[in-house]
């Protein structure tokens, strides 16, 4: 059996990003950029004012000194002439400096009069809420960089630089196909001994999290024929994800099915707990990934391999989860061979220090509510020895996975 880590660097070894596409703004949040976004203008084209108040010359605004009024500089009016000794403009937020003015006067700071006159009641420093052409960013500078998943910031820069469209990786089609006679879909009809099927719908909304577009497939019964049309009518995608059938019982198929369609197997079976059926290999040009049929197992793979797949065809490296510190609210088992994975709650710690993830007693993988309510999973190697309450643990919180 493999390891999490030797799985996982074979799946993300045969993938590719996705081709690139131009989208527009609105559609590029999620996406990863495939090329730099790079700034059309200068952000802000001229020396503008970051308050409201008067465009003076510092050397006039000496307390108690009285300025005349010349014009006035809103945002996107600028004033035409210039500042001169003895001098003043009414300028608002935004408002480009005029020639001549170096600083700007708060209006808390003045006492306009009647006279067309301003009284100067605090003292100017040079350069004061001046904000200097170029202050965010340049013409031609990479504002976003190639790789990286656009947030609602990013947009907002990309926009405020002049990009209405930008290049980004195709959003990763995966088909998801599951399998087996006992499993039904929500509000349809459950034949006898049957269940219904959670895993379709978990997964297209993991692959969402994840940035991709699922493809949900009809559910194909435990027949070969079956399973095989469905995987082919899922070949246009850049990955196939099947769940049940990956075991070795008499009705688990996917590999006799798709065996005969050139179906290439890379790997089976991994060292983990829960999830050790997984399958992962090739059809023709479309990866496949094997997933267990038991929901819990499905998911926990997908948050450890589908995740960082869908990452490298969206253009990014495919890092594994992150991890938080964290320590045991609870005594923890030694560990066999296999990796366990651990539904947990996660609470703040009373005093400073790491949360506490404390595990739930049954860790059955056929409970899906547990994994519903779970914030974290503890991360416990092979062979880990027993730790008592308090012991430091490795988690991955969920939440911060968009799950």
């Amino acid at each position: 059996m493999l390891s999490v880590e030797e799985a996982r660097a074979r799946i993300l070894a045969a993938l590719a990003p996705t081709a690139p596409e131009t989208v527009s703004l609105p559609e590029a949040w999620g996406r990863v950029t495939a090329e730099p976004v790079v700034a059309r203008l200068t952000q802000p084209p001229a020396d503008v004012s970051a308050m409201d108040g008067y465009a003076v010359r510092a050397a006039d605004a000496q307390e108690g000194a009285r300025l005349r009024v010349i014009g006035s500089a809103p945002a996107g009016r600028p004033f035409a002439g210039a500042v001169g000794p003895g001098e003043a403009v009414r300028i608002f937020t935004g408002g480009f400096l005029p020639a001549g003015a170096d600083s700007i006067l708060l209006q808390e700071d003045a006492e306009a009069g009647a006279d067309g006159m301003v009284l100067v009641k605090e003292t100017v420093r040079h350069g004061r809420w001046v904000r200097r052409r170029g202050l965010d960013f340049a013409e031609g500078e990479a504002v976003i960089p190639a790789g990286r998943r656009l947030s609602a910031r990013d947009i907002g820069l990309a926009a405020a630089s002049n990009h209405a469209w930008i290049a980004v990786h195709a959003a990763p089609r995966v088909g998801i196909l599951a399998t087996g006679d006992e499993i039904a879909l929500p509000g349809d009809p459950i034949p006898a001994g049957g269940i219904v099927s959670s895993n379709a719908h978990a997964l297209a909304a993991l692959v969402r999290a994840g940035g991709g577009a699922p493809v949900v497939l009809p559910i194909a019964p435990d027949d070969t024929a079956a399973i095989a049309a469905a995987a082919r009518a899922a070949q246009g995608c850049d990955l196939l994800v099947t769940t049940g059938g990956a075991s070795v019982g008499d009705h688990d198929l996917v590999q006799q099915a798709l065996g005969p369609e050139g179906f290439a197997l890379d790997f089976w079976k991994i060292a983990m707990r829960p999830g050790k059926p997984l399958i992962f290999g090739r059809l023709g040009r479309t990866p496949v990934l094997g997933l267990p049929g038991n929901p819990v197992s499905a998911l926990v793979c997908g948050v450890l391999f589908l995740l960082p797949a869908l990452a490298r065809l969206s253009g990014l490296p495919g890092d594994p989860p992150r991890t938080r510190r964290a320590v045991a609210g609870a005594p923890l088992a030694a560990n066999d061979r296999r990796q366990d994975f651990l539904r947990a709650r996660l609470e703040e710690a009373a005093e400073e220090g790491p949360p506490v993830a404390t595990p739930f007693p049954v860790q059955d993988s056929s409970m899906l509510a547990t994994l519903a309510r779970a914030d974290a999973l503890i991360l416990r190697p092979p062979h880990a020895p027993a730790l008592p309450a308090g012991a430091p643990v490795e988690v991955i919180v969920l939440g911060e996975l968009g799950l």
